[in-house]
């Protein structure tokens, strides 16, 4: 698994998301999501939306993401 395919699912499946993806060894990742979708969500909401637009990518291809889910209000944007 590489970032870039990681970054494609997750803008795929978050309509106007942008997703920054980071990882070295193929199976651990770090990502930083700015989407509208996050608006009024909790965090553990906000990562049950990504880990959605991965599926069963999630422990298997992908053991580990550290997700950053932020709106772009929060995120200094809007």
């Amino acid at each position: 698994m590489n970032p870039h395919t990681i970054k494609t699912l997750i803008e795929q499946g978050l309509p106007g998301a942008s997703a920054d993806v980071r990882g070295d060894d193929g199976v651990h990742f770090e990502a930083t999501i700015i989407s509208e979708a996050f608006a009024g969500k909790l965090p553990l909401a906000r990562h049950r939306l990504v880990y959605a637009t991965l599926g069963e990518l999630m422990g298997r291809e992908i053991h580990a993401l550290s997700i950053d889910a932020k709106t772009p209000a929060e995120a200094g944007q809007g």
